[in-house]
């Protein structure tokens, strides 16, 4: 199919989508800036090739969808709080590898991210994508029932135990906690877009459903995470350089495979923010 003059592949069935023949070096427009969002709520993901972006273009290319999100806790490419740099290499592990959506303990989930492959090992450190929309709408109407209002708490984890094997203190670390309380969101989030419902828990950041005993809700959050692993539901990105993935974060989860090690994989990542799940 073709979207405003760019050839448009899609990647499988339900998520995902390879737009060719545009230079994001190149200001794109209000008209077709619309369109790829467009296109973005219905595939979940989209996936550029070949593009050589230095970093203000990049940055230039996520303002058309919003304003973007400075991670308070992740490193950042020096002098630019807006881009995440994410290096992994034989003294730093890849630990993305676990079904996510992107920092649902902020109270404000960001809208979506924009990863830029700078350099990548020959082989492996794929990242596999899933449709939450499509996770949702398959499940029986017993587990909607029970889901449908209810409410979730998250929390940052695995970025307090960060903090600390970086040497911040007890009272730095409080005031982080202090600075971003646990959130609470809704297990099935609308999206603002298009209005379909998807499985919005994930098994980075959600600690448990609130109104239900731990051993319930443990459970019943184990069955949703799985959710995201199904195979019918997710699309595979082989990285290369000067790769892009484009991704609308409220309604799908991602996996970084972390099979590469000790070979270097450096990317950076621009995030738009986005509003409260409702």
């Amino acid at each position: 199919m073709k979207l405003n003059g760019i050839e448009v592949e899609f990647m499988s069935p339900l998520v995902g989508a390879t737009l060719s023949g545009v230079d994001l070096r190149k200001p794109i427009g209000a008209e077709m800036a619309r369109a790829i969002q467009d296109l973005l709520v219905e595939r979940k993901v989209l996936f550029f090739r070949d593009q050589d972006l230095t970093t203000e273009q990049h940055l230039e290319f996520a303002r058309h969808f919003g304003k973007l999100e400075v991670h308070p806790f992740a490193p950042c490419k020096p002098g630019y709080p807006e881009v995440l740099a994410i290096t992994h290499d034989e003294k730093s592990k890849g630990r993305e590898n676990v079904w996510h959506s992107d920092v649902t303990w902020r109270l404000e989930p960001s809208l979506g991210s924009i990863l830029r492959a700078l350099e990548v090992p020959a082989m492996g450190g794929d990242t596999l994508f899933a449709n939450m929309e499509a996770a949702y709408d398959d499940l029986d109407d017993e587990i909607k029932e029970k889901i449908d209002g209810a409410v979730a708490v998250h929390d940052f984890g695995h970025f307090r135990t960060m903090l600390k094997n970086k040497g911040h203190t007890p009272e730095e670390i409080e005031a982080f906690n202090r600075k971003y309380p646990m959130a609470e969101h809704p297990v099935v989030r609308t999206h603002p877009e298009n209005g379909r419902k998807s499985i919005y828990v994930n098994k980075a950041f959600t600690q448990y459903i609130k109104g239900m005993d731990r051993a319930e809700s443990d459970a019943l959050l184990q069955f949703l995470y799985a959710r995201a692993a199904i195979p019918e539901y997710q699309c595979r990105f082989r990285w290369q350089k000067n790769s892009i993935a484009f991704w609308d974060n409220r309604a799908s989860q991602h996996y970084a495979v972390s099979d590469y090690w000790p070979a270097l994989r450096r990317m950076e990542r621009v995030t738009i923010i986005g509003d409260k799940p409702v």
